[in-house]
């Protein structure tokens, strides 16, 4: 039998209680620390990553401009990105051929993550220059965050926490393995 004085009771530390729960997540400290800033000391993330193996490089796809992979500091579980593999800022800088390769593989993206996540809806967007809230503003990149019922909650907003219930490996290969063959 535990005895309740051995775990830990928010008032019995330093600071104003309050009546919000606690979801602790320390495997997220790998996200927090390497940071965005990190990243963009290491060069233009989406230029290394299609050099890597697909498993390295998040890759779920590689088309003949550009690829899809996921995002390494992901809002949902299957967050991906599309990217064309010219190291272009802008989606007006986009060849007709870029922009439609990006636009066929978020059709296909939105069909797998249906499939393989059960999703319900999606948010999909370009952040396009810092301003604009782009965290890798020099190379053009595409998000697909797929969304369910319910899955926003207090977390983001009062704790600057998301709770995801896949590490990313397992995400990919579910994703890279539902891809439909070229």
């Amino acid at each position: 039998m535990t005895d309740e004085r051995s775990l830990e009771q928010a008032a019995d530390f330093a600071g104003a209680p309050d009546g919000f729960q606690r979801l602790w997540t320390p495997h997220r400290m790998a996200y927090i620390n390497t940071g965005a800033e990190a990243l963009r000391g290491a060069g233009c993330p989406f230029c290394a990553a299609p050099g890597k193996s697909d498993a390295d490089g998040l890759i779920v796809y590689r088309g003949t401009t550009s690829f899809a992979l996921l995002n390494l500091f992901p809002y949902n579980s299957g967050h991906l990105l599309v990217c064309p593999y010219r190291h272009i800022a802008t989606y007006d800088q986009a060849t007709d051929e870029e922009a439609s390769e990006m636009a066929a593989i978020t059709q296909t993206a939105m069909r797998v993550l249906r499939t393989v996540s059960r999703c319900e809806g999606f948010n999909i967007g370009m952040n396009q220059g810092r301003v604009a809230g782009a965290g890798v503003d020099e190379h053009l990149h595409q998000h697909i965050v797929p969304r369910w019922d319910a899955d926003a909650n207090f977390f983001p907003i009062v704790a600057q926490t998301k709770a995801l219930p896949q590490l990313l490996g397992e995400v990919r290969e579910a994703v890279a393995s539902a891809w439909p063959a070229a």
